[in-house]
């Protein structure tokens, strides 16, 4: 029996779903890669460009079927404190970064939470959540460079 494969990405997270694959934000980065659902079925996804996948989004397999992405839990830092200052040396430093009112969400990195903390007075929580950090102002998902 031949691989399915998953020629395109779906954006209406309310059709029906085979199967789910959580992924890592880094891990949903991608143009043509082996996976594995979750259920366990192999698939290939071969898209036609690189592609930044969101939690929510279908992978259209050619037999017919979808995998729903999940956005997988990771080590992140939640950091608080002077939100904007902190944005602002987060984005300095080209780090991803996600939003909220009252925290920010970052990938764990030991150099950068010493700097927010021990430099830039920031209360800094390990905690394991999905990552779903602020995409580029220029389209859909994360900025891939500064070409426009």
């Amino acid at each position: 029996m031949t691989q399915p494969i998953a020629h395109h990405v779906i954006h209406d997270h309310s059709a029906q779903v085979f199967d789910t694959c959580a992924l890592t934000y880094d891990a949903r980065l991608m143009r043509r890669k082996v996976l594995t659902s979750d259920g366990g079925t192999s698939f290939l996804v071969d898209l036609e460009h690189t592609t930044s996948l969101n939690d929510g989004d279908l992978l259209s397999l050619d037999d017919g079927r979808a995998i729903r992405i999940v956005a997988a839990q990771e080590p992140l830092y939640r950091v608080s404190g002077d939100i904007a200052r902190l944005a602002w040396h987060i984005g300095n430093r080209h780090m991803p970064c996600q939003f909220a009112d009252d925290h920010l969400l970052i990938l764990r990195d030991p150099v950068i939470g010493h700097m927010l903390k021990d430099h830039l007075g920031a209360d800094i929580t390990e905690i394991d959540a999905p990552f779903e950090p602020e995409g580029g102002a220029y389209g859909h998902g994360r900025t891939l460079s500064h070409a426009h």
